[in-house]
């Protein structure tokens, strides 16, 4: 947990990272330098998802826990999540009786998860043979989102989230189809009758791991596969110069909505 400088409370944030496992800090450790107290959840750690136990209780004792924190504004708390943390945001935001974030950002995030966690997660690892591999063997799974979306079974009810949220995605994301995803999104909460507190970033050339701003672009990595502990080459997408040009231009108006929606009229007490 990483905590502003300054005599507090602050707004909180529980900061989720993607499904490639493990601790990753540094995003906290700016946004707590921008006047928020941000933990940083480890949920799993590499290529070992059973490691914990991922349903909703585990987010849930984490939320609480920034909630709880006596530098803390308990009723200012939202969630931030780049990939499979995105899609836990939203899981949360919709289906956790416990859990009542101020705002969500969700980046480079699916909807199609179902209301378990652990099981929606099993039934795409059943699917990634549906996936294809380029002329490099990087292995491309964007394909099997899109057969996610063309059915409404297994969707998140987006009708239940009730705080705004922030929905950042990459026209060249090739881990899923982002583009497609917030599409769909928009639509499920229009006719929900909630769009008003959705608000989209979309980057044409941008890939899927939209990080902070002058963090390298990796547009294929190495990656191990949860179900059988093989290594492979996952193609995340993205062209270096606006993929770059989204994760400065991204982290600017995520700061703002963060500011707008965790602060609001309590103004910053942190020395920024």
């Amino acid at each position: 947990m990483f905590i502003p400088p300054g005599p507090g409370p602050f707004p909180g944030l529980l900061d989720m990272w993607g499904g490639g496992g493990g601790l990753l800090e540094y995003r906290s450790a700016l946004l707590a330098s921008r006047g928020f107290v941000s933990l940083a959840l480890e949920y799993f750690k590499p290529g070992e998802l059973s490691s914990a136990e991922l349903e909703l209780r585990y987010f849930e004792t984490a939320f609480n826990l920034v909630r709880d924190h006596p530098q803390v504004l308990p009723d200012r708390v939202g969630l931030f999540g780049l990939s499979l943390g995105s899609s836990v945001s939203m899981l949360l935001a919709a289906e956790s009786q416990v859990v009542h974030p101020r705002c969500c950002v969700c980046i480079s995030g699916t909807h199609y998860f179902g209301s378990s966690f652990s099981g929606g997660h099993a039934k795409i690892q059943q699917t990634l043979d549906q996936g294809r591999v380029d002329e490099n063997n990087y292995h491309i799974w964007r394909d099997i989102g899109l057969q996610y979306l063309k059915g409404s079974s297994g969707k998140l009810n987006m009708g239940n989230i009730q705080c705004p949220v922030m929905l950042v995605s990459g026209a060249d994301d090739q881990n899923v189809p982002a583009p497609e995803v917030a599409e769909d999104i928009s639509q499920l909460m229009r006719a929900a009758g909630n769009e008003h507190l959705l608000t989209r970033l979309d980057y044409p050339d941008a890939g899927h791991l939209i990080e902070p701003p002058y963090s390298p672009h990796f547009r294929a990595t190495n990656f191990i596969l949860h179900s059988n502990r093989e290594k492979v080459i996952l193609l995340w997408g993205g062209k270096t110069k606006p993929h770059s040009d989204a994760q400065e231009d991204s982290w600017r108006k995520m700061l703002t909505f963060l500011q707008q929606n965790l602060y609001g009229d309590a103004g910053p007490k942190a020395k920024l």
